[in-house]
């Protein structure tokens, strides 16, 4: 069953959303649902919800695998590369 809902915000907030959701070519709606979403599930007794559930997000899903990342990768590694470039600049 779909209830409808009315929520109050500034409108430059309303407008960017609607300009982000029409690029992801999904309703206003439809973001603000799946968000809501996302924010219940990880508040339940403070565990996230699980990667193999049955019930993400559809917008998740859309965007699933779109990213190819080489079995070898280490991003703890390329972290703390790129917090010395940044940080290790002398004056």
């Amino acid at each position: 069953m779909k209830t409808k809902l009315t929520l109050v915000m500034e409108d430059e907030v309303i407008y960017n959303a609607k300009i982000y959701a029409k690029k992801k070519e999904e309703s206003l709606s439809s973001l603000v649902e799946n968000y809501l979403k996302a924010v219940a599930e990880t508040s339940k007794l403070g565990n996230p919800k699980k990667s193999n559930s049955k019930k993400t997000t559809s917008l998740i899903e859309k965007h699933r695998g779109i990213i190819k990342i080489p079995e070898d990768y280490d991003y703890k590694k390329e972290i703390g590369l790129y917090l010395v470039k940044k940080y290790n600049k002398l004056k």
